[in-house]
């Protein structure tokens, strides 16, 4: 039941409390957290092989072909499989973000002016607001909700804000406790709520013997790199669209190697295509969804949620379209913390290549863990996190009071990430406005008179309708809302 964004959240504040917030401390945090996120998408298939039990809800599609596999005596096969695809989609996606991110940064950087960038996160919300959850009314709701939550406190004029002369409120939330309430809090209470209905009796895996040869051969690898090729394609092109998730890309990928199946075992049947297929597209997403977040600012789902996170707690790198500014004569200190972060991503692709699959292989015995046992740790563990980081008790208090929110929206089937993803760009979103309403000498109109604006605005209106009552969009919805 947990995941990379949980232990992320988890380790967040406990980093920053020891590291600090020099801009030295950056890439040491930033690299325990990419090393987070890429271990688990990693780890997760290792459950769904061995005990048909998905580790995330990115390895659900990996149970349809692995756990079959795992019963015809092939499981070290299948996790074998698991490894090679999950390590080259992720490469393939690091690769495409160090490419396309600066070249997608220097475009938003010369075309685009204070009006335009307001209204291309109008458009990011919008998107995201109508892919994640069960309606686009909703999702929508959430969004505007998070932005609402954002002002209270003292806001650009230095004036206090629905802070109700409460001293506490004139600050605003702390931006941690508030995300990992909502996001992690909320969760725990929802898990919590599904143990106390669920049978106390634990329930017991199913055990899987290996017989004959469990080799990955030349010849299987030679099979599988069309398969791992276009799903890591997919999940590249789904990573890079801010609020859509791995879970969906895991879906495209794996239905396109469905249709590329050529082997005499089908889909679903113990087919090791099927395996790859979904290990590729939905590991292929942690590279590329960086692209917003280091382009625009702009964080594409929950892992990328947790980075940005840490980026603006430090400071020394505000993601956007001048981290890749170059000036001849000059060092962009940002520019190096970049193409540190991209080292680290890189490292971390190497650390998974040479030792992961053996920890893959070995880490099995976890999922025995009964979760009546490992959520109550988990809850202790974030709180006191919560209390380390920010050293008030007042911020735990706010975290369980954004925990309580999170759970009533799970009730309602509110989506939480419209929510946290318009929390945090509250203050850019607003700072962006101010300044292009000064530019434009207190023009009310200046959003609709700047053509690329304007375009970006009809679009997001667009893209609300088209998702909320097109077919396919619902299904976009169905899927992203599992992440």
């Amino acid at each position: 039941g947990l995941s990379g964004p949980f232990a992320m959240a988890v380790s967040l504040p406990i980093l920053l409390s020891s590291f600090g917030f020099t801009a030295a401390a950056l890439l040491p945090v930033l690299g325990f957290l990419i090393g987070l996120m890429k271990g688990a998408t990693l780890g997760g298939a290792v459950p769904a092989i061995l005990f048909n039990t998905p580790g995330t809800p990115d390895s659900l599609l990996t149970t349809f072909d692995g756990y079959p596999m795992a019963k015809n005596g092939q499981a070290g096969k299948a996790l074998r499989v698991a490894h090679l695809s999950c390590v080259s989609g992720d490469t393939f996606s690091d690769l495409v973000l160090i490419s396309c991110a600066p070249f997608l940064a220097v475009f938003v950087e010369k075309y685009l002016d204070y009006p335009e960038k307001a209204a291309l996160i109008v458009l990011a919300m919008a998107f995201i607001a109508a892919v994640v959850g069960a309606s686009v009314i909703k999702g929508l709701l959430s969004a505007m909700f998070g932005m609402f939550c954002a002002t209270i406190g003292t806001g650009e004029d230095a004036t206090p804000r629905l802070s109700f002369g409460i001293d506490a409120l004139a600050g605003g939330f702390p931006l941690i406790a508030a995300v990992l309430g909502v996001l992690i809090m909320g969760e725990i209470f929802q898990a919590i709520e599904d143990l106390a209905r669920s049978s106390r009796e634990d329930k017991v895996m199913p055990s899987v013997k290996q017989h004959g040869d469990n080799r990955l051969h030349f010849s299987d690898v030679r099979k599988l790199m069309p398969t791992i090729g276009v799903s890591a394609l997919i999940g590249t092109i789904v990573g890079a669209l801010p609020g859509i998730g791995s879970t969906l890309a895991a879906t495209l990928g794996y239905t396109a190697g469905q249709k590329m199946n050529k082997g005499p075992i089908p889909f679903g049947k113990g087919a090791m295509q099927g395996v790859a297929a979904t290990e590729a597209a939905n590991s292929a997403v942690s590279g590329s969804n960086l692209i917003p977040v280091l382009s625009l600012g702009i964080p594409g789902n929950v892992a990328a949620v947790f980075i940005l996170l840490a980026m603006e707690s430090i400071g020394g790198l505000n993601p956007g379209p001048n981290v890749f500014r170059l000036t001849p004569g000059t060092i962009n200190p940002e520019a190096v913390m970049v193409f540190g972060l991209f080292t680290l991503m890189m490292l971390a692709n190497l650390l998974n290549w040479t030792i992961g699959g053996a920890f893959m292989r070995g880490l099995g015995v976890m999922q025995h863990i009964p979760p009546r046992v490992l959520m109550p740790i988990v809850l202790l563990v974030t709180l006191t996190a919560i209390y380390v980081q920010e050293g008030k008790l007042v911020s735990v208090y706010v975290a369980i009071g954004f925990g309580a929110i999170g759970y009533l929206m799970r009730k309602l089937q509110i989506s939480v990430l419209p929510f946290v993803i318009a929390y945090i760009l509250a203050d850019d979103f607003e700072r962006t406005i101010r300044q292009a309403f000064a530019v434009s000498g207190a023009d009310p109109w200046f959003l609709v008179k700047s053509p690329i604006a304007l375009g970006f605005l009809v679009t997001a209106v667009l893209v609300a309708v088209f998702l909320g009552r097109n077919p396919i969009g619902k299904a976009v919805v169905q899927h992203a809302d599992k992440d």
